[in-house]
């Protein structure tokens, strides 16, 4: 018999997020979270996103052992402000037994028409600044910090309880990109700098890069606006990021760039890969976890390329030739050797021109899937 529980206290919420730890121990592509950070993200004390947003956390137990478990969210801005009555569903883990998953979503499906929603989707998090989507194909593949991995199985029993896929996420690994495969970058770099009067900021240190925070996260929420998935992040949901990410940052691969009027017009966030340091670590920051993820902040080879938005109106001036010519300087000169295309919508088609000069085929895709309540 399978039972559900609702964590609340601090040791249930503990367990509801150790559960993975048991169930990928084995798995040599699982990366763990950090537990202190997801912790800290379910603290609705905390989390500023619980002012606008619900969730609940379950855990499916049989014979006294945890066999699953799932977030059950409603994100009001998207159901009101946005008008897409949606239930979503996230941090899905489970053993291979449909009657489990069916179990789990049935608490989800179970809030959703409490609130007259249409919809059951996910695995999605609370906002856009979460980790989302299943994975459908890159198993034998390391997942990064940001995204959940997950077995095949999770895809059949989605399928099997009528579940279809809805949003679509590609990923990709490749190396460093050669000075033959940047030239096309390098060579516009100046011509569109000296066109536009653009100015380019190269922070080194993080008191450089925080006058430019508020201002980039006006402009994530400007030019992302049009993607379907799309929900905008509040002034306090700003700081916790800030708070949340500053510390993982190297001001280094940071990029910014103002027009001749000083308004910010783009930005990329590149982060030093701490995969490695955290799976190494079992998600733990003591009492060396730490000390490995100040290492490979510092020493690492590869990089995840985060965040990268425009302002609409510049989004075909060129530059792309800016952001990467400066890219290709700042990783010759930290000795990066990997890159890593962090989930992108299929749908963003500005964000996969990017590549186009690189060898960075698909690897990975990750979906959601909704069904209608």
């Amino acid at each position: 018999m399978i039972t559900i529980k609702e964590a609340q206290t601090k040791a249930e919420i503990r367990e509801f997020i150790t559960f993975p730890f048991s169930l990928y121990k084995k798995n040599p592509y699982w990366v763990p979270p950090l537990i202190i950070e997801e912790e800290m993200s379910f603290d609705k004390t905390q989390n500023p996103v619980f002012e606008h947003a619900e969730a609940y956390f379950y855990i499916a137990y049989r014979d006294g052992k945890a066999v699953g478990r799932v977030a059950a969210i409603i994100n009001w801005t998207e159901v009101r402000d946005m008008g897409k009555k949606n239930v979503r569903f996230g941090w899905f883990d489970v053993i291979d037994d449909i009657e489990v998953t069916k179990t789990l979503l049935a608490k989800v499906t179970e809030l959703g028409k409490k609130h007259n929603l249409e919809n059951i989707e996910g695995p999605m998090g609370f906002s856009n600044m979460d980790k989302t989507g299943a994975l459908t194909m890159g198993y034998d593949q390391m997942s990064t910090m940001i995204t959940w991995y997950n077995d095949p199985y999770y895809i059949d029993h989605f399928k099997a309880l009528g579940m279809k896929q809805e949003k679509e996420w590609v990923e990709s690994r490749f190396l460093f990109p050669t000075e033959e495969q940047v030239a096309p970058y390098l060579k516009g770099e100046a011509l569109i700098k000296k066109r536009y009067n653009l100015k380019v900021y190269n922070p080194k240190t993080i008191k450089e890069v925080l006058p430019f925070v508020d201002r980039m996260f006006d402009l994530f929420n400007e030019s992302y606006t049009k993607l379907t998935s799309f929900v905008p992040i509040s002034d306090r949901q700003k700081q916790f990021f800030k708070d949340k990410y500053i510390d993982m940052v190297n001001p280094e691969f940071l990029k910014f760039i103002e027009d001749e009027n000083g308004k910010l017009i783009a930005f990329s966030i590149c982060m030093p890969s701490l995969t490695k340091a955290i799976k190494d670590s079992d998600g733990k920051l003591f009492p060396f976890g730490w000390l490995r993820l100040w290492w490979a902040k510092k020493h690492t080879d590869e990089v995840l390329f985060y965040l990268i938005g425009a302002d609409p109106e510049w989004q075909n001036r060129g530059l792309t030739a800016i952001i990467m010519a400066e890219y290709f300087r700042s990783f010759r000169d930290n000795g990066i050797k990997w890159c890593v295309r962090t989930p992108e919508l299929e749908e963003n088609h500005a964000i996969h021109n990017l590549w186009k000069f690189f060898n960075s085929p698909v690897q990975k895709r990750r979906a959601t899937f909704i069904k209608p309540l």
